[in-house]
């Protein structure tokens, strides 16, 4: 459902583009440098999911908005508190007397503590905050067959972490003898509506829908995840567990070295050995380490992605 593919460099800012099967559009996560990044994927991007706004999450937003411009639509951006004001501030930077008024709209997502969203649109050429709205959701985005839900995890400013979720989709495994004819929709209606007692009629004979429902089968959808800078500490860990669980992939940050776990604390970032348990203890079926310190070599991230899988596969202890 959800192919991820990171456009940045090991020794470059991170940068993950997704694309959803059968969707029109992309997405992006974080805004860091990645001369991967090709200008038709700017424009067919229909979000921006961003953690925080340090520079190396946030650097290439304006090369993003560059090619972005002109394509005469809306694209949605969400962050954390503060989002607003800096993405209006870098696009205000720029003079822009020669924009189409209908170049490129955005609405910014900003999300506070206990599920809170506000809500503005920035058009050209002012790019003033206007259709400002509230809302308290779990879910930060949404399309026809996925959502977006958040959690703000602490790197001594909040950092977004991202779960797209695939929607469950009811199919219908057809009884012998039984043809496909308009009668499966009005089927799959009925469960999705929990109405037993719907008259469902196929060729001449009528049944209630209870009778049928042995057909329904439930397809679960896919979990993605994006998990960024965080403090290797209990609060984030309970909160990725409760949230990430049993999760079919997640890309989390990998940004140190056991040796360096000082480092870590002080910065309030995870490194490899306690990314990889966290992965593990979450049940997420394929993990992977990305966003590397860039004080590190190749072969120095070698040794960190081993230390990560080697927590991976470590057998549990009951």
């Amino acid at each position: 459902m959800f192919k991820a593919e990171i456009k940045s460099e090991r020794d470059e800012d991170i940068c993950i583009l997704i694309r959803v099967e059968n969707h029109s559009f992309n997405y992006l996560c974080e805004c860091g440098e990645a001369k991967k990044l090709g200008v038709k994927e700017c424009q067919n991007t229909n979000a921006i999911f961003i953690s925080h706004t340090h520079i190396d999450h946030f650097v290439n937003f304006d090369t993003i908005l560059r090619h972005q411009i002109g394509i005469k639509r809306k694209i949605v951006i969400c962050g954390p508190k503060g989002i607003i004001e800096q993405v209006q501030n870098r696009i205000k930077s720029y003079c822009w007397n020669l924009i189409e008024e209908d170049a490129i709209s955005y609405e910014i997502r900003e999300i506070h503590e206990q599920g809170n969203i506000r809500s503005v649109t920035l058009n050209p050429p002012l790019w003033n905050q206007v259709n400002e709205k509230s809302i308290t959701d779990s879910k930060i985005f949404e399309e026809k067959d996925f959502y977006v839900e958040f959690e703000i995890l602490n790197h001594k400013t909040d950092s977004i972490s991202y779960l797209f979720k695939a929607r469950d989709k009811v199919k219908i495994e057809l009884s012998e003898g039984l043809k496909g004819g308009k009668w499966v929709s009005e089927l799959k209606k009925s469960y999705e509506k929990n109405n037993e007692n719907a008259i469902i009629k196929i060729d001449d004979k009528e049944y209630l829908s209870k009778e049928l429902f042995h057909m329904i089968k439930i397809e679960v959808g896919k979990k993605f995840g994006i998990i960024m800078d965080h403090a290797a500490n209990i609060e984030n860990h309970q909160k990725i567990k409760n949230k990430f669980f049993e999760s079919d992939e997640v890309y989390i940050e990998c940004f140190y070295k056991d040796e360096d776990k000082e480092f870590a604390e002080k910065n309030y970032h995870s490194y490899a050995s306690m990314s990889g348990q966290i992965m593990k203890e979450s049940k997420v079926k394929n993990a992977i380490p990305v966003h590397f310190s860039r004080k590190y070599e190749n072969n120095e991230i070698e040794e960190l992605i081993e230390q990560f899988e080697e927590v991976k596969k470590a057998p549990t202890i009951e």
